[in-house]
Parts: C-alpha cells; structure tokens; sequence
C-alpha cells in the first residue's frame, strides 16, 4: 500500500490549462477515482501520477519520495490502459510476464508469478491462447493481470472498463473492488461514469475544466454537493437546479424557501433530488403541469413545470394516472431535502432554524 500526494500540481500547454494546482491526497490502500466529464484534466492527472507526462509546476509523491522528475520504471506503480494494449501475437501467458521477462527475472519466479495471478483472475485455462481469441471480459483480465503480476503498490487504470457492454462492467466493477481489498491496492481509477465512481470509490474526486470542483466520499458529494455541478454531475437523473426569485421558484407565487438567519441573504438557486420529490394525492403542494415523461418500467421520469422552471420527478413505474402532459399535479418534498446555492452556484449551509419545525414543504404561499 502507497500513499499518493499531488501538491499545487499544475500542468499547460503554451497558453492552454489542463490542470490548474491540484492539492490531492490518496490514503494508502484506497479506491481513489478521478471523475469528470471529457476534458476535465482526469487522464492528465492520473499521467502525471504515472510519470507520462511531467507537471508544469507542483510536486508528485508516492511514499513521502518526491517522483515528480522520476521515469513511471521507478515509481513503483503498474497502469491498465483503456485499450488493453495487449501483444496480438503473444499468447496471455507471454503478455502477462512481458514485464518481468523485460526486467530478466529468473524464469522460476516468472512462472509462480504467472500462476498466482492467472489463478487469481481465472485465466489459467486461457494462458495458451492469443488475445483475438479471448472475449473483451477475457482481455481486460488480462491487462490486469500484466499489471498485477508486477507486484505494485499503486495501480493506474485509465477507463479500463469503457469498452466492454453494460452487463460485463457492472459485473467487473465488481470484481475490481473485490481484488482491490484483498490485494490491498492503492488504486487511481479515471471515468466518466458516475455509476463506477459511486459504486466503487473509496474516494471521489471531481474534476471540472482542469482544477478539483469536489473531493468526497461518493455518500457525501451525493448528500452535500458543494457546487451545482457537483450537484447534477453525481445521481440520476439529475438533481434540479431552479432559479428563486426571493423565497419563490421564478415566474411563479410558490414560496419554497426557508425564513433567513439574521443577516444572511436569499439563495438564488434551488437543488431538489428527482427521487425527493413526490406526487402528491391531496392536491397541497406546488402546483405544477406536466410537460412530458418517461417510462423505464419501476420508474416513471416527469417533467413538470412550475413557473419558468422545469422540475424532474422520479414517481413509481405504476403512477400512470392524471400524470399525462398538460395535466396538473402537486408537488412535494421534504424541507431538509433542499438543497440551497448562491449567485457563484456555491453550496449555502444551514439557512434557517425552522426546518426542523418544518419537515415536509406542502402548499404554495
């Protein structure tokens, strides 16, 4: 197990910023994965990790010893790359030891080497065949297996699920966790997929046009995002984000907002989660009218809108009746469910000491 520190690391390219000093620490043993949309500077980070790419300013540490000018063959670490890059001509025995064999291991420790890890992974029956004849499942474990057999303390993966269909990755996510744990890995782990990042991570950290917009547990970015990128980025569907126009949703008379603490201005944003929300059957709420919906089977998806605001509901699969476009519903959710952000989209805590007196938000003022 290795501890991984990145301070004030920064990285460009004449005039364009990929990375703008990011301060991260990543306990040893953990799941740390680097999420973000395309161009956020996740694959930069985990290169700089690497040693493929050298910081423009910053200091990378793995174990406390500085590596930042270090070539990744003294690091200490093992990469998964997105494309497998497995040796089409060699078979899964020979990729695999490919490393160690470059290294002039002794062919013994080669062998046990290869056989404890093709054991661990369930490739023995494989290691005679070559990559074209394996399923894309198969060849992932091979990839992982050529960085494991390295007996790394740090193990790199760049989207190395990305290219397999939707079954086989949740199944893999799975399966990486698990041998994450047992083996005891410090693993970086770069996606896009929030569903990998909350269903894996030990640590998540968000990136957001090159500098860290939140650094969590998945739990409590989910609970407490500290932007509203942060907000919509992580859960599904996406957390609503309304403007408020005083304490009511704008272009419309329904007060949602909590009375200030003394001195503190009005939120200019609401976040509601789709799954808070509830259809109400008592007609008290926020009046809304259906736009338009989705039926996924357990889950019916509403678009509804309240004033100039559109608000996504997340209702039973069966609430088919009087939710058809154009009809009017209620709305209602908890009051500590809401979630209150400012002018810059920041996260505003703790506005009001009667939320507490006030735990269900039921009718427009």
């Amino acid at each position: 197990m290795s501890l991984i520190e990145l301070e004030n690391v920064a990285k460009s390219w004449g005039n364009t910023t990929a990375l703008q000093a990011v301060n991260l620490r990543i306990e040893p043993g953990s799941f740390c994965v680097l999420l973000g949309p395309s161009g956020c500077g996740k694959s930069t980070t985990l290169r700089m990790i690497a040693g493929l790419d050298t910081p423009s300013s910053g200091t990378v540490r793995i174990d406390g010893r500085d590596v930042t000018h270090l070539p990744p063959a003294e690091r200490g670490i093992a990469m998964v790359f997105q494309n497998y890059a497995l040796f089409p001509h060699l078979t899964v025995a020979d990729n695999i030891q490919f490393g160690l064999q470059v290294r002039k291991l002794p062919k013994a420790e080669c062998m046990q080497r290869l056989q404890q890890t093709a054991e661990l992974l369930g490739l023995t029956a494989l290691l005679d065949r070559k990559p074209g004849q394996l399923s894309g499942g198969q060849q992932q474990r091979v990839a992982l297996g050529r960085a494991l057999v390295a007996r790394a303390k740090v193990c790199l993966m760049d989207e190395p699920l990305s290219n397999l269909d939707a079954q086989l990755r949740q199944e893999m996510r799975a399966e990486l966790r698990e041998l994450q744990q047992r083996l005891g890995l410090t693993v970086v782990y770069v996606t896009h997929d929030q569903a990998e990042a909350m269903s894996m991570a030990d640590q998540v950290v968000l990136l957001h046009q090159g500098h860290v917009e939140q650094c969590a547990r998945p739990r409590d970015i989910y609970a407490q995002p500290a932007t509203t990128f942060a907000a919509r980025f992580i859960g599904t569907p996406a957390m609503n984000i309304v403007r408020l126009q005083g304490r009511g949703i704008a272009g419309s008379d329904c007060e949602v907002a909590p009375s200030m603490v003394a001195g503190s201005a009005y939120p200019q944003l609401m976040g509601i989660r789709p799954e808070l929300i509830a259809v109400a059957s008592d007609r008290q709420g926020v009046l809304a009218t259906v736009q338009g919906f989705e039926y996924l089977g357990a889950d019916l998806v509403l678009r509804c809108l309240v004033g100039t605001e559109l608000l996504t509901v997340r209702a039973p699969g069966n609430a088919h009746a009087g939710l058809e476009p154009g009809h009017s519903v209620y709305l209602q959710w908890p009051a500590t469910a809401a979630h209150w952000f400012d002018g810059q989209s920041r996260r505003i805590e703790a506005l009001s000491a009667d939320l507490a007196a006030d735990p269900l938000f039921l009718a427009s003022a």
